[in-house]
């Protein structure tokens, strides 16, 4: 065996009882006990697989601790499914390195079998209560991103201190959140969705969450057009990690969805910026 092939079996090997590790820790997560099972069968055919690769090297291979810690805690952040989908891509990038090994052992035609297995097994179990809910999330943080984003730059320009915009921007937004929740409770109600008050929860509290991210750089700084400027960069920051996550957990289009929303909030504080300006001219307004 050369140095290249056995430097290649390492890293498979190694990268075979991390994963070991990271679906075992992933199991006890798990609350629905049937996809906890799933999760320990694989983990214990990824131990397998290292076991295997331990005969060809001869060597034990301790685990990426630092990249199941890592995944462990973003499981806890962000939910299952999306770490789920992450590994799922992974392992299609497993299968492909097997291949590059399999002339040297046709053994890792079945090694390669069971990971496309995984696959699937992993597709079969996502059910999430967070993306079960994805549709009021997406209801609350985008019109508290395009109302919010468009309320302030109006604010920032006809308004003079900084707390007196905190203090208008906080007072719609909260009020906006819980309008939001509420209508969405009554929609939800009237079409006799038996989760509506949880649907509604998640409306206001994506909206509330939104609305102290874009309020809080004109709480902290007293340069109003400072603070504008962070908070449209919050909503930046706020609209790639949502679409990231969605895009990862619900296998959708991520360029798409982000400069469509990006374009429709900073459109929107735009046109409110400009007219901000221009009704400050014609009253005559000096803030």
């Amino acid at each position: 065996m050369d140095e290249a092939l056995k430097k290649q079996i390492l890293a498979a090997q190694r990268n075979e009882i991390t994963e070991y590790h990271v679906y075992t820790k992933l199991a006890d997560l798990a609350k629905n006990e049937q996809n906890a099972q799933v999760l320990r069968s694989i983990g214990e055919a990824e131990k397998a697989h290292a076991e295997f690769w331990k005969t060809k090297t001869g060597v034990e291979v301790e685990p990426n601790w630092g990249k199941v810690w890592r995944t462990v805690m973003l499981a806890r952040i962000l939910g299952l499914t999306f770490v789920l989908k992450r590994m799922e891509k992974n392992e299609g990038t497993a299968s492909r390195k097997y291949a590059e090994i399999e002339a040297a052992f046709p053994e890792v035609k079945k090694i390669a079998e069971d990971e496309a297995a995984h696959e699937k097994s992993l597709l079969a179990m996502l059910d999430e209560e967070l993306l079960q809910y994805v549709g009021s999330i997406v209801l609350g943080l985008n019109d508290a991103l395009v109302e919010l984003t468009g309320a302030l730059a109006g604010f920032t320009l006809a308004l003079g201190d900084t707390k007196i915009i905190s203090l208008a921007g906080l007072v719609t937004g909260i009020s906006a959140a819980f309008s939001m929740a509420a209508s969405d409770y009554l929609s939800s109600k009237a079409e006799g969705d038996p989760k509506a008050a949880r649907s509604a929860l998640y409306t206001g509290l994506a909206y509330f969450i939104t609305v102290i991210l874009m309020i809080l750089p004109f709480l902290l700084i007293p340069y109003k057009f400072i603070s504008l400027a962070i908070t449209l960069a919050i909503v930046v920051v706020i609209i790639f990690l949502f679409n990231y996550y969605i895009s990862v957990a619900k296998d959708l289009n991520f360029r798409q969805r982000f400069w469509e929303m990006t374009f429709i909030s900073l459109g929107v504080a735009a046109f409110s910026f400009t007219l901000g300006w221009i009704l400050k001219i014609m009253l005559g307004v000096d803030a």
